[in-house]
């Protein structure tokens, strides 16, 4: 049967989680056994008999969690009984026990500490069972929100739709938020652009086995465009941008159209680096904050410090943005007359300005210094943005896209900072160029172009470079 690549990281994940986790049950059986020996006031053992027993943690700390995965362990987490889970990790630990005492009688060591043992064991099932009970109430518990499902369209003829949804196991689409069921025999493609549109749809799933091959290129283009994955049950599709990969949903395998950065650890471990990143810049910035609002609240008093905004996130998903406010409290409402009385720099549908009178002069400092960007730290600390990535655009501007390709830059989480920011954003005044700058991110995208993308960002925010 095909393996999800989705299941196949969870799975990991899971499984270097335990192997801590098994770590961490001896080291506390280490210190169990040292307080019973002062409690029976026998004193604490050398380094050197501490040693003969490590050995046993280069079995247990790998193989626990790979026979786990032969049992079962990581298998339906979400509807497996507390009973089921038990049964697996005693049959487990069962076996690793096996695997050690044959390993300790033909390699003849036989200097066992077995109260350690017998400590770190239980302290394994117990924290292990705790590990699994605590995953399937929040699996259980994210099933409930709807706002934490994937937003999926099902695209096809009516029967092979139903078919699909009907042969799928429920634990597979329960975690999905069906938007709608897309006829592609009925319906006109320019349909679909505007469902993934309004309704932030994250990937469309495609049946279309006895649909014209045409409509079918048509669609799977639209999604292309946009950057939502694009899931077929058919033949191959040729494809400009789109990386063609095989995956599966539930049993059934899939080729997967995806132009935007797969499912991998370097992305697990970019969402990881945002949220430790925003945190310590967050905490070493904060005299920073109380500068700002001092200096805000002083030379326009009355309005509020922070300024907040809804803009587009990843597939268009609104979220609200914050920053330090830097212009007038009514800024919002006097934008289409400064774009009468000033024009704008940037042709396109965004709107730049290097002398904008709406920014009052402490926030064009703050801009200079981009000081007044501080504030979205939350939001990537939320999960709403990343570091690095595509500046996030107001509503009102992604409405008034003229190609649809624009859109594929909302493909990926919005950044604070981005090559727009540090490769000179002064000089550029075409929105083709920014677009272009953008989705050469995302089609190269790696964990060392972010890290090289946040050096650039240091001097120029030191020097002020670009800033206005």
């Amino acid at each position: 049967m095909p393996i999800s690549r989705h299941r196949t990281f969870r799975v990991q994940a899971l499984q270097l989680t335990d192997a801590l986790l098994v770590w961490l049950a001896f080291w506390l059986a280490w210190q169990a056994r040292d307080a019973l020996r002062i409690g029976f006031d026998m004193g604490i053992e050398s380094s050197d008999v501490r040693d003969s027993i490590n050995w046993v943690l280069y079995i247990a700390v790998p193989f626990i969690p790979l026979l786990l995965e032969h049992f079962g362990f990581y298998d339906h987490l979400r509807i497996k009984p507390t009973g089921k889970a038990i049964q697996q990790l005693i049959i487990g630990l069962i076996a690793i026990a096996l695997m050690i005492s044959l390993f300790a009688i033909f390699a003849k060591v036989l200097d066992m500490r077995r109260l350690v043992l017998g400590i770190g064991l239980l302290l394994v099932f117990l924290l292990l069972l705790a590990r699994d009970r605590v995953t399937s109430h929040l699996l259980k518990r994210k099933r409930l929100l709807d706002s934490s499902k994937e937003r999926v369209v099902i695209a096809g003829s009516g029967a092979e739709m139903d078919t699909l949804l009907s042969e799928l196991d429920p634990e597979i689409t329960d975690g999905w938020h069906i938007v709608a069921h897309f006829d592609l025999e009925k319906q006109p493609t320019d349909d679909l652009f505007t469902l993934l549109k309004n309704h932030s749809v994250a990937r469309v799933i495609f049946v279309a086995k006895d649909t014209e091959f045409g409509t079918v290129a048509q669609a799977v283009e639209t999604c292309e465009l946009q950057g939502v994955e694009a899931w077929i049950s058919a033949s191959f599709i040729r494809s400009q941008i789109a990386r063609p990969v095989f995956d599966s949903v539930g049993n059934k395998p899939m080729l997967v159209l995806r132009s935007t950065p797969e499912l991998s650890w370097e992305l697990f471990c970019k969402g990881l680096l945002d949220r430790v990143g925003a945190t310590l810049i967050l905490l070493l910035s904060l005299p920073l904050w109380v500068i700002a609002a001092i200096g805000i609240r002083l030379q326009s008093p009355g309005a509020p410090i922070f300024f907040s905004q809804m803009r587009a996130g990843r597939y268009g998903q609104p979220f609200k943005i914050w920053k330090f406010r830097t212009m007038v409290a009514n800024a919002e409402e006097l934008l289409d007359q400064i774009k009468v009385d000033h024009g704008n720099q940037m042709d396109g549908p965004v709107f730049k300005l290097d002398t904008d009178p709406r920014i009052f002069r402490f926030g064009a400092l703050l801009r200079r210094l981009s000081i007044d960007e501080l504030p979205q730290l939350i939001n990537v600390i939320k999960g709403e943005m990343s570091l690095v990535g595509p500046r996030p655009l107001p509503l009102y501007e992604i409405e008034a896209f003229s190609e649809i390709a624009h859109r594929r830059r909302l493909s990926v989480k919005p950044g604070i900072t981005c090559e727009w920011q540090v490769g000179g954003r002064n000089q550029i005044t075409r929105f083709e160029d920014w677009v272009a700058m953008d989705l050469r991110y995302i089609d190269h995208w790696s964990l060392w172009l972010d890290f090289i993308i946040l050096l650039r960002t240091i001097p120029a925010v030191l020097l002020g470079k670009g800033a206005r």
